[in-house]
């Protein structure tokens, strides 16, 4: 595994270090050791898919709020999206900065999302799936949202925006003097 930092401080995009022959290619995308060794939080206790029947579909921005907050890997299994990741550590020095990269079942790449980061996703192509690792069990009372255009963060999404869940569509802007939020 190849792990490329992006530009927020902690975040990886992780590449595939792919072994080919006539069959296809053999790779490994996860190993403890390997994850630790590079600081990372190599606890996985639940894995997720989501499947996005419409191109134009969003989903996010999500987290979880201490002291259940989530790392997570993520890969795009089938179709393309447009993963977006965006910095709410307190402290960091990329706080409130984002960054997104293009996840497809063609490039296998992978993204490390830290804890203290709100991520979020954009379906490029109908029927796409997509695939998490996560650090923590999902907890309901922990689960927040920011509102996927909040004019602080000025996210540019690659397509219209056709599908969403009501949910989503009604979080809030990132506040960020309320230590709660996150």
């Amino acid at each position: 595994m190849k792990f490329v930092e992006t530009t927020l401080r902690g975040a990886y995009i992780i590449e595939l270090e792919k072994h080919t022959d006539e069959r296809g290619f053999f790779a490994r995308s996860w190993d403890t050791q390997e994850f630790a060794r590079k600081g990372l939080d190599p606890k996985i206790v639940q894995c997720s898919v989501s499947l996005n029947e419409k191109r134009g579909t969003l989903r996010g921005m999500h987290y979880q709020c201490a002291p259940f907050q989530e790392a997570k890997i993520v890969r795009c299994t089938r179709g393309t999206i447009y993963d977006v990741i965006i910095d709410i550590r307190r402290g960091s020095e990329t706080f409130m900065q984002w960054t997104a990269a293009e996840l497809t079942e063609d490039n296998h790449r992978m993204l490390y999302v830290p804890k203290g980061f709100a991520h979020g996703f954009q379906t490029l192509v109908d029927h796409s799936e997509v695939f998490y690792q996560i650090s923590e069990t999902y907890s309901p009372g922990s689960a927040r949202g920011i509102r996927w255009n909040d004019p602080q963060f000025k996210i540019t999404w690659p397509d219209a925006v056709r599908t969403m869940s009501v949910k989503d569509s009604e979080c809030p802007d990132f506040d960020p003097t309320n230590a709660e939020q996150v």
